[in-house]
């Protein structure tokens, strides 16, 4: 088992992308690659899992080929990575702390997509902070999942 943490401000203008998904008219958040701040956490939280390091490790600013990566991405390499070393998803709930965006009408969507790439169960959840905070004022987003890897046949 393993935990992930990721957090970002937002940054205007920037597409946003959310939960391997983009949304449209809510700005985006800063970051190397897309600022997906539940894909990320996902990642860590899976490589926590398997003693593999951190996102830093695995794709850090140092890295000129993430920037720019979408979260799917590395979520995508992330899994052949564990595979790679013997590796293989259980489940991963991850929650998204932040105002926007509304993530109740697009949770199902966000599910089928990243439960493809991690080809095993994904639960996402979303909170705010009720005004508390950099996520409750608004300036940035947080994500935290927890992931459950296996050793492969």
């Amino acid at each position: 088992m393993g935990q992930g943490f990721d957090a970002h401000q937002i940054e205007k203008g920037k597409p946003c992308h959310i939960a391997c998904l983009e949304f449209p008219g809510d700005d985006g958040c800063e970051g190397h690659s897309d600022g997906d701040v539940v894909a990320h956490a996902i990642v860590d939280a899976l490589l926590a899992a398997a003693g593999l390091g951190d996102l830093g490790s695995f794709c850090g600013v140092g890295r000129k080929e993430y920037e720019g990566a979408s979260g799917l991405r590395l979520v995508g390499e992330c899994v052949a990575l564990l595979a790679d070393h013997g590796f293989a998803v259980g489940n991963v709930s991850v929650q998204l702390i932040a105002n926007t965006p509304k993530m109740g009408p697009r949770r199902d969507q966000a599910e089928k997509i990243i439960g493809r790439a991690l080809n095993a169960p994904v639960n996402i959840a979303a909170t705010t902070t009720d005004g508390m905070g950099f996520t409750g004022e608004g300036t940035g987003r947080a994500a935290i999942a927890t992931a459950l890897v296996y050793r492969g046949n």
